[in-house]
């Protein structure tokens, strides 16, 4: 489990792919790698991914033909910068929200205009996690977890403060790049209830 608080940012070291089989290597800092094992979640862009091993200041995780297909991995190429955020404790606090590291699909970002101090960034999402967006919901971007500022039948807006853009990979997307989504877990119970006439 993860908050969606981006800890820091990566950098792909190497990528060894088979297919839509990827063998993924990451550098991190010592500061954050200190106590991560072998075995133990990182999460990736948002993806909740296991590593098989670790050194100083890398490790390597696998990416299985399922996460390939759902995600932006298969568009990352070594020198890219990643959001990273090791899996939460139970004793943390919960400042952004309760994020799974199950990436639901990927969006593409339409536009980023300034307001103020604020970035807002518009996407457009596929039709499948319609309802499952709502206007003030929550919402994890490559992992970054941001409030809804509006959404409509295909797009939906979030807004970035200073930190987050210069703290995450978030401020250098260009329109028309890809991103990971993970979407409120609870909204997909309520859709999912709904779906199955208990509600």
């Amino acid at each position: 489990m993860f908050t969606g608080l981006i800890q820091e940012k990566g950098c792909i070291k190497q990528i060894k792919r088979q297919g839509q089989t990827i063998q993924l290597t990451c550098q991190a800092s010592k500061e954050l790698l200190e106590s991560y094992q072998i075995g133990d979640s990182m999460a990736i862009n948002g993806t909740c991914l296991t590593a098989i091993n670790k050194e100083a200041i890398y490790f390597t995780v696998d990416i299985m033909p399922e996460t390939f297909k759902r995600t932006t991995f298969s568009q990352l190429t070594v020198g890219d910068e990643v959001n990273l955020e090791r899996a939460m404790k139970l004793s943390d606090r919960l400042e952004g929200h309760l994020v799974a590291g199950h990436i639901d699909t990927t969006a593409r970002l339409l536009q980023k205009r300034i307001l103020e101090n604020a970035l807002i960034l518009t996407f457009q999402y596929p039709i499948e996690i319609k309802g499952e967006i709502i206007a003030k919901g929550s919402i994890a971007i490559d992992g970054v977890s941001l409030t809804v500022v509006d959404v409509t039948a295909r797009t939906f807006s979030v807004s970035l403060i200073p930190h987050t853009k210069d703290q995450t990979t978030l401020g250098q997307l260009k329109q028309g790049d890809q991103v990971n989504i993970e979407t409120d877990m609870i909204g997909k119970y309520v859709k999912n209830q709904k779906k199955v006439g208990r509600l």
